[in-house]
């Protein structure tokens, strides 16, 4: 009889003292489910990344770990982010599980589509991707920014999966291969299809949140747009080059209609249409140079080799103790 493969469940959690307690059980209910269907083993685990919470997430953590076998928890020595929270964690699971699923913690993905993911993954698929059929819960502004990027990521050359976040099968060979990837800047959703092997999609409906209220505002998600598409596309200073051939172009036709009108005597003032050039061509330039600062930043970033994550506690282990803590021997 064939084994059943290992499933950790990746859970990201930031700040979720109010809806960890409702969603933790879900995740446990649903390893047994897939366990009891003879999808997976029964030493698939639950996996609780704490994300350098500041409210009693990660003690919720420790009890649900203290209390039932299947639940794990690791704890981040400061927050780094969802993205870093996510990798993490999947780096903690690949040499302990056969197949990782991420999900996020506020109960809003079906958490029933992990049946489909599974099913997919025995049928040969390697990676599988949660994907949204509709977004009939979303405002229309979020649903139009939110559409708009996965069409300038397409645009921009960078290979994402339309409507598909976070929520993802990802077996442990390919994160073994993905462990080579050491950007210290990532975005998970245009990294993980660049690694290959055989991918699946599975459609579902997203809900609203069980309780507490959303950590992405809209500022965080244009921050993870714009992160995104210097992590992945070099086509912004590509298309900033155009822009400098192409007025560069311009300034010399000018130039030389410039000159032809001195020549005739026609000149006149042009106060106007001068600030009108001295201003777009400015704003063209600070524009500029802001986006070229960004990839220099970022690499200057990446030369550092920083850690992407520093685990500081995890449920299964004790917890180091400072040698003043120690008894005294006398």
């Amino acid at each position: 009889m064939e084994a059943r493969p290992v499933l950790w469940i990746v859970v990201p959690c930031y700040n979720e003292e109010k809806v960890l307690p409702l969603t933790a059980p879900l995740f446990v209910r649903k390893l047994a489910q897939l366990a009891d269907d003879g999808k997976i083993s029964r030493s698939s685990r639950v996996l609780f990344v704490n994300d350098g919470s500041k409210d009693s997430t990660w003690e919720i953590i420790r009890e649900l770990a203290a209390n039932d076998e299947r639940c794990l928890g690791i704890c981040q020595s400061r927050n780094r982010g969802h993205q870093n929270a996510v990798l993490a964690g999947l780096m903690e699971a690949k040499d302990r599980c056969d197949i990782t699923i991420s999900i996020d913690c506020d109960g809003q993905d079906d958490i029933d589509a992990m049946d489909r993911m599974v099913d997919e993954y025995l049928d040969g698929c390697e990676v599988v991707y949660g994907v949204r059929s509709k977004r009939d819960t979303d405002t229309w502004f979020k649903r139009f920014t939110a559409e708009s990027f996965y069409k300038l990521m397409k645009s921009m050359g960078a290979e994402v999966v339309f409507n598909h976040a976070d929520y993802r099968l990802i077996s442990a060979r390919v994160l073994q291969h993905f462990a080579d990837f050491e950007e210290v800047n990532i975005f998970l959703r245009g990294m993980v299809p660049l690694v290959g092997f055989r991918s699946g999609t599975v459609t579902y409906e997203r809900s609203a949140r069980l309780a507490g209220e959303s950590h992405y505002p809209l500022r965080k998600m244009l921050a993870l747009a714009f992160n995104g598409i210097t992590s992945l596309s070099v086509k912004p200073i590509n298309i900033i080059t155009g822009f400098g051939v192409g007025f560069s172009i311009l300034g010399l036709l000018l130039m030389i209609w410039a000159i032809v009108e001195a020549c005739l005597g026609n000149t006149v003032a042009g106060w106007t249409s001068t600030i009108c050039i001295i201003c777009l061509l400015g704003g063209i330039q600070l524009i500029s140079l802001g986006v070229i600062g960004q990839y220099i930043g970022k690499t200057y970033l990446e030369t550092k080799r920083r850690p992407r994550y520093i685990i500081s506690e995890r449920t299964w282990e004790k917890p180091e103790r400072h040698w003043l803590e120690e008894d005294d021997p006398e």
